[in-house]
Formats: C-alpha cells, sequence, structure tokens
C-alpha cells in the first residue's frame, strides 16, 4: 500500500513540477538553464585539461621504464655473456 503512494505521490509531484515550469517560472527556468551552460563547459574543459596532462606524463612515465627495462636486459645479457667466457678460460685444455 505505501509503495502504490509512494509512486503516485512522485508522479504527483513530478505533473506539479512540470506544470509550475510550463505556466509560472518558463522564464527562470531558462534563465537556469543557461546560466548552468557555463560552469558545466568550463568543469568539462578542466576534466579534459587535466586528462591530457596526467595522459601524457603516463606515456613519459612509460617509456622511461621501459628504456630502463632494456637497459636493464642488457646488463643481464653482458653478465651472462662474461660468466660464459669465464667458464670456457677455467675449463681445461687438452
Amino acid at each position: 500500500m505505501w509503495k502504490v503512494l509512494a509512486i503516485l505521490g512522485g508522479l504527483v509531484a513530478m505533473a506539479g513540477g512540470v506544470i509550475l515550469v510550463i505556466f509560472v517560472w518558463l522564464r527562470e527556468f531558462y534563465e537556469l538553464i543557461f546560466g548552468c551552460i557555463p560552469p558545466i563547459l568550463f568543469l568539462g574543459g578542466l576534466i579534459a585539461l587535466i586528462a591530457g596532462i596526467s595522459s601524457i606524463k603516463d606515456a613519459a612515465r612509460t617509456k622511461k621504464l621501459e628504456e630502463e627495462t632494456k637497459e636493464e636486459e642488457a646488463k643481464e645479457k653482458t653478465k651472462e655473456e662474461e660468466a660464459k667466457e669465464e667458464i670456457k678460460e677455467e675449463e681445461p685444455k687438452e
């Protein structure tokens, strides 16, 4: 019973709001909507700017990590080659 009353109350409130906007506060409603556009554009642009800067930083960080990984792999290869050479030198020659 309460659920039905809640639904009906919501419908009545919605209808009342639409009627008030159309017949009583139409000009104020338009002013409100048009007044919200500049802040929405500003905040949307700010979010896009922050996302772009973050993306650039992430790309630079990823590139740096890839370079460090390549350097580490090159160092490991040289160490392995040196170890193989030492093993070959230590082997008795016949």
